[in-house]
């Protein structure tokens, strides 16, 4: 039996995770589970699944967890914090950890599950747009195995060859191509893009995910963050990565060769398929997902992003070309402006002018260490928080 340790449980990633490890019980146990707050939910996946740990990062909600576990199932011990989750992704008992936790907060645990040799299924992508370098390094020392769970970085996976890590120019390949639904603002006029609402910003037209990484979607930050992480992930830079608009979200993404093939990964836009493909990997299993009808899609269209309409792209490329430290303060000024558009405090045409603020008044510097990444990412959300003051909507 394998062990695993979900962090993030409650979300939509946990919860398919949970669906397709539910399908192959003989073969994955569930050793740990976490959540940030949600206890009713994460109660409900205890009784089910049995972990051995379950993790509030919340105190308060961990000690809620503790007094309803405790006549119904005391073998669970509880844990919190940071500490906690750091401590259910490094211990042995755990081979695979899904990291799933949203944002900036998943950092810590998903760099002491690389550090700890793990099979990482990176789920978080802000670990590397944050710390990239240190992440990857740390990958390497401990012979950790990392497998990318965000559809489109899995499907370039599935299509590269072996070897990649060395460069592209060893293993033939030109360049990436990163495929993007565009989100419900695609064809959006421009002069409306002002009076969009949280809830118009958080319907997906393909996807079912968090209300984060779905405003993160219809931004195209999401993308923004898929670019840094594929030039982590595969050793290159964003000039060899070009996003495609493609509404239908059936091509995941594709990798083009010096010989002119193009390889590409299709299926369902559903989030099973990398997870299974990831949990049993270099094998495949069955992940519960339905086979593709290509005859009830039909068509596959492709387009070019518009920057105008999409600045939060132009925005993450360039701290990726910048360097350093400025990739995490891209990421934390967006949690904040994202954060603040959700709340209603600024309008959503407010998210990317807030981050092209912070980037332009926050230094960045080198991201050697842990510390240094995690103090430019306070500094980048103070200063996001002044400028959400500076264009706070009033009712």
């Amino acid at each position: 039996m394998i062990g695993v340790t979900i962090l993030g449980a409650t979300g939509s990633i946990g919860r398919s995770t949970l669906d397709v490890l539910a399908r192959h019980g003989d073969r994955y146990r569930v050793m740990a589970l976490t959540a940030n707050s949600q206890v009713d939910r994460l109660y409900e996946q205890c009784l089910e699944y049995r972990p051995r740990y379950a993790v509030m990062a919340d105190a308060a909600a961990a000690e809620q967890l503790v007094q309803r576990l405790r006549s119904v199932a005391p073998d669970i011990e509880v844990l919190a914090g940071v500490a906690g989750l750091e401590q259910v992704a490094a211990m042995p008992e755990a081979e695979y950890v899904m990291a799933a936790i949203v944002g900036a907060a998943g950092l810590a645990p998903t760099l002491a599950a690389a550090r700890a040799g793990k099979r990482v299924l990176l789920a978080n992508k802000e670990a590397l747009v944050m710390s990239g370098r240190l992440f990857m390094d740390a990958v390497q020392r401990s012979n950790a195995v990392l497998l990318p769970i965000d559809s489109e970085h899995n499907a370039i996976f599935q299509c590269m060859p072996r070897g990649f890590a060395g460069g592209f120019e060893q293993v033939g390949v030109r360049r990436v191509l990163l495929t993007a639904s565009g989100g419900p603002f695609r064809t959006m006029p421009l002069e409306q893009l002002a009076g969009v609402t949280p809830e118009q910003a958080v319907a997906h037209p393909n996807w079912s995910m968090g209300r984060k990484i779905s405003v993160d979607s219809a931004t195209m930050m999401n993308k923004g963050l898929e670019v840094i992480e594929a030039c982590w992930l595969f050793n290159t830079v964003p000039a060899r990565i070009q996003v495609v608009l493609h509404p239908q979200s059936v091509i995941h993404s594709m990798v083009e060769y010096v010989d002119g093939s193009v390889l590409a990964q299709l299926g369902n836009p559903d989030m099973r398929t990398p997870i299974a493909h990831a949990l049993a990997w270099p094998e495949r299993m069955e992940s519960g997902v339905d086979s593709l009808d290509m005859f009830s899609v039909a068509r596959l269209d492709f387009s070019a992003p518009d920057l105008n309409r999409f600045p939060c792209l132009r925005l993450a490329v360039e701290a990726m070309e910048a360097g350093g430290t400025s990739s995490a303060i891209l990421n934390a000024a967006n949690e904040i402006a994202v954060e603040s558009f959700l709340q209603r405090r600024i309008p959503y045409t407010a998210i990317p002018q807030i981050i092209e603020a912070v980037l332009a008044e926050t230094t960045a510097h080198g991201a050697e260490t842990l510390e240094q990444i995690l103090a430019d990412d306070a500094a980048a959300r103070a200063a996001a928080e002044r400028q959400v003051g500076l264009r706070r909507v009033t009712h």
